[in-house]
């Protein structure tokens, strides 16, 4: 798969993970880990990039004596999602064409 198509894809996924209710890291892999596997390095560069691109927000709170920092998603995230499924659909009429020509 295309690494950027693959990277907008994760980073989807993230967003999409934090949609409903803000979350935190080990949160975030579990809850996304049912469609893909994802390491904690590459959730947290995930992070770091949506949060620079104001996609979500960060606030660290104290959990059980420990630092833990919860993601919020932004209206900026949520058109993001939005995009992603017109941008999808598009691509799904991309391959059945190409499919059809297969044929």
């Amino acid at each position: 798969m295309d690494a950027q198509l693959k990277r907008g894809i994760l980073d989807v996924c993230v967003l999409t993970a934090i949609k409903n209710e803000d979350s935190y890291g080990y949160k975030i892999i579990k809850d996304v880990k049912p469609v893909l596997e994802l390491s904690e390095s590459t959730l947290y560069t995930i992070l770091k990039r949506l949060e620079e691109t104001h996609m979500l927000v960060v606030r660290t709170i104290i959990h059980d004596g420990r630092i833990r920092k919860y993601y919020h998603i932004t209206e900026k995230g949520l058109k993001r999602i939005e995009d992603f499924k017109n941008e999808w659909k598009e691509l799904m009429d991309v391959y059945s064409f190409i499919m059809e020509e297969n044929q």
